[in-house]
């Protein structure tokens, strides 16, 4: 399945980081609401999760992109799939 869906809270697929941002700040409202049951609680703190690792990568490529452009003058591609989760 491509794409996400709080059922499989690991997909993030094509989720542009304000996408995922948004929805990371939904799930951070309701779960402090205390209206979620346990087990919605679990399922939003993984969803959570997944979506802080997908935020945290697009930064990462950002970050990396003005380091080039700055250093450089110019912009060069990178694979963004090879950065180590430090």
């Amino acid at each position: 399945m491509s794409d996400s869906s709080p059922d499989d809270p690991d997909e993030t697929g094509e989720l542009s980081f304000e996408a995922a941002l948004k929805e990371l700040e939904t799930l951070v409202a309701g779960m402090e609401s205390g209206d979620l049951s346990l087990d919605d609680s679990l399922k939003a703190f993984e969803r959570g999760i997944a979506l802080t690792r997908h935020c945290q990568t697009a930064l990462q490529a950002a970050e990396l992109k003005v380091q080039q452009l700055t250093e450089e003058g110019t912009l060069v591609d990178f694979d963004a799939e090879n950065l180590d989760d430090a």
